[in-house]
């Protein structure tokens, strides 16, 4: 297979975790990952939940790059709309400083949390309205054209950290196609708007100097195990926990009530978040990453683990750089 793919670590806090279990976790992941030949590995900005060890994003790629030697790593995303452009920009200028050539900065305008937390995080609910325009701040911030006069980004200025788009809508594959920069869509958990995003990036894209052609990541769920019926029953488990903590309001639910929620309307709507989930042996999972790379119009492919973590992660994660003979890239 032609295209790169790159990780998406969630870094999950399972059952009987603790935050730095998590974290332990996703450096042997990140390792792991460097010896199987994937692209990247990105972390995602999330605030005030339990089952997600990611929140201070910088930080966690700081200490996993620290332990690692020549993987990229990057946010996927930072919502930017929570910080200011500038802080942004000295934070992944030192992570290129210390790494250079192994950073990505995705950039995303959703708050990562609910009201309450958006509050805590003195976010101005209307924040997102000038992500375009902050965007823009930070990108002079790293190329050492500062958008305003006399301050600069220190480390930061000239470090041209690579941006990338997120989104799972029209509106950041715009942006994106306009901006001239690549784009990463979220097919992982909103697969609706795929191909239309896709489509409209495509063809309204602007080359620039960071990006001359479209480049498109897309997301996808993946759980790769020896059998097809083991990975089977691990993606169950999965879609369980997740219905669990997005339909337990707060609360911790049994194996026989997150069935249960998993099953109810509202349960459907978390197996739909799944649509683009590549589940089975090796040979089953590359030929849907084949398929979907191709669906999606893909230059990247970007995979979720939806496995039972720890051993059976890092082993799904040899069957999908075996099948997709990625040390041979």
């Amino acid at each position: 297979m032609s295209v790169p793919i790159s990780i998406l670590d969630l870094a999950h806090i399972g059952e009987g975790m603790t935050a730095r279990d998590s974290l332990d976790a996703s450096v042997a992941m990140a390792r792991h990952a460097e010896e199987l030949g994937f692209e990247r590995v990105w972390y995602a900005e999330h605030h005030n939940m339990d089952s997600i060890a990611s929140s201070a994003t910088s930080v966690l790629i700081a200490h996993v790059a620290a332990h690692t030697r020549r993987i990229r790593l990057g946010a996927g995303g930072v919502m930017l709309p929570n910080h200011a452009p500038l802080t942004i920009a000295e934070q992944f200028g030192t992570l290129e400083t210390l790494h250079p050539g192994r950073i990505d900065l995705g950039l995303g305008r959703a708050p990562g949390s609910d009201q309450n937390t958006m509050r805590a995080l003195r976010r101005d609910p209307a924040a997102a309205d000038s992500f375009p325009q902050d965007v823009l701040e930070l990108q002079g911030y790293l190329t050492g054209e500062s958008r305003i006069p006399g301050v600069n980004a220190v480390p930061g200025r000239g470090t041209d950290v690579p941006l990338y788009i997120l989104g799972s809508s029209l509106f950041g594959a715009k942006l994106a196609a306009t901006l001239g920069l690549p784009y990463s869509f979220a097919s992982h958990f909103a697969p609706q708007a795929l191909e239309e995003a896709v489509a409209a990036y495509r063809s309204e894209f602007t080359p620039s100097e960071w990006c001359v052609e479209p480049y498109v990541i897309a997301g996808v769920g993946v759980t790769a195990a020896p059998t097809t019926e083991e990975a089977r029953e691990q993606f169950h488990r999965a879609q369980r926990q997740m219905a669990a903590r997005l339909l337990g309001r707060g609360r911790s639910l049994t194996d026989a009530e997150a069935e249960a929620a998993l099953e109810s309307p509202a349960g459907r709507h978390v197996a739909q978040m799944a649509t683009y989930s590549a589940v089975g042996d090796a040979g089953e999972v590359k030929d849907y990453l084949e398929w979907f790379a191709k669906h999606a119009r893909a230059d990247e492919l970007i995979i979720a683990p939806r496995s039972d973590g720890g051993s059976a992660q890092l082993r799904s994660l040899e069957l999908v750089a075996e099948a997709m003979g990625l040390a041979q890239r």
